[in-house]
């Protein structure tokens, strides 16, 4: 195994050999950028950090929807070896203000929509907060900073009398090993798990990628998913940069007319998304047309269904743009009538494999070799094993290890610790075997994790917590049915008295109608839950008295 490339230095020889190129654009806005625009705002950026006094390695947060500024100080803090601390932009503003605390977070990158819903005051740590949209200063700690501030373009000028010469660019290329971001897999504030990526993490998740599936300036992609979740962030962008495409940027939770608009204006030669996006788009377009007589008989006619398969793949291809060689699908698996029927007519779907803890990819194959039911092989770099007796018939918990495994998590390390076997493997908490070629076949997971319409990482457990405090709630199990949390609660008032349930039925239901304004005021707008559901009888639990969520759909 060589050295990994660093992924700065793939996006930096872009920059260097298509300044002119399209890089950026905000498909609702102003704000677009060739490559060398890219680099020189990058470079901006630079200036501002030293000016302000933010030192190597210091950390800076980064909280906004996604757009083309975001990347470009993503860019700039890694390019100038400080820490990005990325935070989901649907985070509640407690939960924003404790990551912010947690991380350690010197200055603060804050989108419009975030900052609106947040008081500068609540911020102990921050020497200065900028705008994602601008990149003004919207508060600053004392007046020496607003003054440093204020010289930005002089020190910028006296930097680079001469201009930038994005030929030149000084980026690093030799600290892999260093930390360049802490990710916050959720909300909580109990112990948050930041998650602790280094270069070399992210570098080897970008040159896997660029290995599999070169690409180049001329092709166009939408960044679907958010840019603080892994999956968007690495394949959705930092892969498309490598190679030189032109990314776009929605610049709000992706809706089906949204997407299709889209779609029609940029011709994407590639989707990376998560299963619930493309699942919509089959329901909408595809099972309807073929559940329709004459296509139907077509479908089940083995000679003539070929007819049908050729209209369904043009179809499609149409509804995204028609320019669509790879649609790259991560965070879950895909639901088995769609995955049947894309695959059936030869749609470029794969289905990946990865986690936060791995930057994100475990497993992956091309659309051509790929195999229903499955998610890809084990990603260059990478080692697995499963944790039991015979890996190919019998389950166990799949473990990882090798260059995308995380540092470990940032002032938690118990957490960490948990996370790793005695001789050093990543657990990742998942379930599976691996078939006699290679084939990771998950079967459940064994951490609860449910995934957001928009690939955020919702953790039942945590609702739960919630819920639990809440008036006249015992117990409680969040499931997902339909694409919807519903929270399932066994009452306080039934396990005292042991009442009968129908002579308490409307008290309580009151009481959780309540309860379910109260828990969605505190929960991120992603993991809402839509009922509450009542139980009459207690959940039933392990020896360890942990509930047996397995039995509650």
């Amino acid at each position: 195994m060589g050295m990994t490339k660093h992924f700065l230095t793939y996006i930096r020889e872009q920059i260097e050999r298509g300044e002119n190129n399209p890089a950026l654009t905000d498909l609702e806005g102003q704000v677009s950028y060739t490559y060398g625009e890219m680099g020189v705002q990058i470079e901006r950026l630079r200036v501002l950090f030293d000016l302000l006094g933010i030192k190597e390695g210091e950390k800076i947060a980064l909280c906004g929807k996604n757009c083309s500024n975001w990347v470009v100080a993503f860019l700039a803090i890694a390019a100038a070896k400080r820490v990005v601390v990325s935070i989901l932009p649907e985070f509640s503003a407690e939960n924003i203000y404790s990551l912010v605390q947690h991380s350690d977070a010197k200055m603060f990158f804050a989108g419009p929509l975030v900052w609106k819903t947040l008081e500068a005051d609540k911020f102990a740590n921050l020497e200065a907060v900028v705008s994602l949209s601008d990149f003004e200063l919207l508060v600053s700690k004392n007046a020496e900073i607003a003054s440093k501030y204020a010289k930005w373009e002089t020190a910028f000028s006296n930097r680079y009398p001469q201009g930038v010469n994005v030929k030149s660019l000084d980026w690093p290329n030799e600290n892999l090993d260093d930390l360049v971001l802490i990710n916050y897999t959720s909300g909580t504030t109990s112990q948050p798990k930041g998650v602790m990526l280094s270069n070399e993490n992210i570098s080897n998740n970008v040159e896997y990628g660029q290995i599999r599936i070169p690409n180049h300036p001329g092709q166009a992609s939408i960044v679907v998913l958010p840019l603080a979740h892994m999956f968007g962030l690495v394949l959705g962008l930092l892969y498309q940069l490598a190679g030189g495409t032109h990314c776009y940027f929605l610049g709000r939770n992706p809706s089906p007319s949204s997407l299709k608009k889209a779609f029609e204006q940029v011709h994407p030669y590639m989707l990376v998304t998560v299963p619930l996006i493309l699942e919509k788009v089959v329901r909408k377009n595809v099972i309807p047309v073929l559940n329709k007589q004459p296509i139907k008989f077509l479908w089940h006619t083995p000679i003539l269904r070929k007819i049908v398969q050729k209209k369904i793949y043009k179809e499609l291809q149409k509804a995204f743009g028609g320019q669509l060689g790879y649609v790259e699908i991560g965070g879950a698996a895909l639901s088995e009538d769609v995955e049947k029927i894309l695959v059936s007519i030869g749609f470029p779907i794969t289905v990946g494999y990865g986690m936060t803890e791995t930057a994100p990819l475990i497993g992956y194959e091309d659309w051509q070799q790929f195999r229903p039911h499955t998610c890809g092989r084990i990603a260059g770099g990478m080692e697995l094993r499963i944790d039991s007796r015979n890996q190919h018939k019998e389950v166990g918990e799949v473990q990882v290890k090798g260059k995308n495994v995380m540092l470990g998590y940032y002032k938690n390390e118990e957490a960490t610790k948990a996370a790793f076997t005695e001789d050093g493997w990543l657990k990742t908490g998942d379930l599976g075997v691996i078939d006699k070629d290679g084939y990771i076949h998950l079967r459940g997971r064994s951490k609860n994790m449910i995934l957001g319409a928009s690939g955020q990482n919702i953790y039942p457990e945590e609702i739960e917590d919630k819920l639990n405090s809440l008036d006249g709630v015992a117990e409680s199990v969040v499931v997902e049915r339909d694409g919807k949390l519903v929270g399932l609660v066994y009452p306080e008032s039934l396990q005292a008295l042991g009442a009968k349930y129908d002579e308490l039925k409307d008290k309580i239901a009151e009481q959780m109608k309540a309860n379910l304004e109260k828990l969605n005021q505190i929960l991120p707008k992603f993991s809402k839950v839509s009922k509450i559901e009542v139980v009459d009888k207690e959940f039933e639990k392990t020896p360890k008295r942990s509930i047996k969520r397995f039995l509650y759909k």
